[in-house]
Parts: structure tokens; C-alpha cells; sequence
């Protein structure tokens, strides 16, 4: 199993959203960064990732997802009505992809960028590398418990 961390802008799409579909099921649409893409291509059913509300206040971790459906092309793509689309793409080559994620877990107690920045473990960790901004990236599985623990944790 891997790890992995995407993020959302809570007021596009939240985890609370993803708590609201059915089954607690989404695609995970939408994603316009190649090195993103190829996160989400390298996904299998099984894994799981830490959700991040980016563009909040404050950016913070505030659950976990399961992979339930591998990579498959991301048809929101070959919409010109939709917000998501990007007219490179053809039924031929639709160049991005999506998987399926279910809602495990919403955390409790949020874990806040600025802590995370504050966490010696976590030090490596692409999040919080100076640039980074990618929508799907991967995550050590002791990053991941990092994380769940200090999730777990009262203030």
C-alpha cells in the first residue's frame, strides 16, 4: 500500500462534501498538473491518503480516503461546459486522469499546515517543501502516521 496526500479547496470540494455523496464516494477530477496526473496514474486501489483543505483558514489535514477505483481518463477534460475542461483533449487522448476515493476517517481535530511545519518527522515531507503546490503528491507511511497521531491528539 501507499500513501498519499490530495488536496481540495474546501468551498469547491469538501471533505464534508465527499461525506454527503453517495456510498462517500467521488472521482478525484479535475487535476491539470502532468506531475499530478502521474501521482494519480501511479495510485492502486488500496492505498490511502491524508485529504488536505488548501486555500483555507487555515490549510490543514482533516482526514483520510481510501483508493477505491484505479486510473481511468479524466473525461471532465472533454467538456466545454465544465470547469474542468481543457480543449488538448481528445476521446483519443483525454491526457488526464482520475480515481475513485472513499471517506475513511474526518478527523476530529484538524492538523494545521503551521503545525505540521513545526513537526521534526515531517521535515522531508513534500507538502511542506518551499514551492510546493501540488494537488496529489506522495506521503512516507511515517509521515502518514505522523499525522493521524497528532490527528488523534487533544490540544
Amino acid at each position: 500500500m501507499q500513501h498519499w496526500l490530495i488536496k481540495s479547496e474546501p468551498e469547491t470540494f469538501s471533505i464534508h462534501d465527499l461525506a454527503r455523496a453517495a456510498r462517500k464516494t467521488t472521482a478525484w477530477d479535475g487535476v491539470r498538473n502532468y506531475q499530478a496526473r502521474n501521482y494519480l496514474r501511479a495510485m492502486a486501489v488500496g492505498d490511502r491518503c491524508l485529504f488536505y483543505h488548501s486555500n483555507a483558514a487555515p490549510p490543514a489535514v482533516v482526514g483520510v480516503v481510501d483508493v477505491v477505483g484505479g486510473a481511468r481518463p479524466d473525461l471532465t477534460a472533454l467538456d466545454p461546459r465544465g470547469p474542468y475542461h481543457d480543449p488538448r483533449a481528445t476521446d483519443a487522448d483525454p491526457i488526464w486522469s482520475v480515481v475513485d476515493v472513499r471517506l475513511v476517517e474526518i478527523f476530529a481535530r484538524a492538523v494545521p499546515l503551521d503545525e505540521l511545519r513545526g513537526v521534526k518527522a515531517l521535515a522531508k515531507m513534500e507538502l511542506l517543501r518551499t514551492g510546493s503546490r501540488l494537488s496529489v503528491q506522495p506521503v512516507t507511511a511515517a509521515e502518514f502516521r505522523t499525522i493521524e497521531a497528532r490527528a488523534r491528539r487533544t490540544p
